[in-house]
């Protein structure tokens, strides 16, 4: 993975994902290694200057050989305009053959995309924990790539550690203040930073809806791209193997 260098989720939430995995499926085994890119605040300015070091963490991580390669910040990439996600894999795949490494590339922010799009959901609500100028970001990336977004919840804290800190079994109250009217799925946490796994579960099983964040987004991504069946116990739906495999969306140019 390539982490922000204070995101202190994405290394929790996703090997705990594939350690539950494990013991359902014990054939299957997962090693991590992650690079870091330094962000402090989640600001236009420090999401611009972590974008800037992919190209090293790239190559730190090609000397690992790994077989799948996830960039996880989702809004980094999103604030730098529409299918963004597309150009920034790129890079990043481009980073890892300059070091000898073939691996496929997924971004949260692109797995996000072909999550919603793999339970076949059109119209979601989300909560982010982002100031409301960036949860605007995200719903405008989101609306652009052609899902709509029946409501949004801002939860507006602006420091990353702060983000890691909040208390995931929170969102099984916060989600009661959206209009899910509408919707076919909630977005519990569209931001790799705020902790959500412990409730996906049970807000799925309380709302009726199909319930993902940007972090199970990620881990259907990755099984997806291993070829490996998409299954994670107790992490909603998407995860449940009943949902087809994520797609890659076509790199432009």
């Amino acid at each position: 993975m390539i982490v922000p260098s204070s995101n202190l989720t994405m290394e929790t939430e996703l090997p705990r994902m594939f350690r539950a995995r494990e013991e359902a499926m014990p054939e299957d085994r997962f090693l991590f290694h992650s690079s870091r890119t330094r962000m402090r605040h989640v600001t236009p300015e420090e999401l611009r200057g972590m974008n800037a070091q992919t190209a090293r963490a790239s190559l730190e991580l090609a000397d690992a050989r790994p077989d799948v390669v996830a960039s996880a910040c989702l809004v980094a990439i999103m604030a730098q305009g529409k299918g963004h996600h597309r150009t920034a894999e790129r890079e990043i795949a481009e980073g890892l053959r300059s070091g000898g490494c073939e691996a496929p590339v997924v971004s949260s922010a692109g797995a996000l995309l072909s999550a919603i799009e793999a339970l076949g959901a059109r119209r979601v609500a989300l909560i982010a924990p982002y100031m409301k100028p960036l949860t605007a970001t995200v719903v405008d990336y989101l609306q652009d790539a052609g899902t709509e977004v029946v409501d949004a919840l801002s939860l507006e804290v602006a420091d990353n550690l702060a983000v890691a800190a909040l208390d995931p079994d929170d969102l099984r109250r916060h989600w009661r203040r959206l209009d899910l009217s509408g919707a076919d799925a909630l977005v519990l946490s569209a931001c790799v930073q705020m902790p959500s796994l412990p409730s996906i579960q049970h807000v799925e099983d309380a709302c009726g809806l199909p319930v993902l964040s940007a972090a199970t987004a990620t881990a259907h991504r990755v099984l997806s791209e291993l070829g490996l069946e998409t299954v994670v116990p107790g992490a909603g739906s998407l995860l449940s193997g009943r949902v087809p495999a994520a797609v890659r969306q076509a790199a432009t140019s």
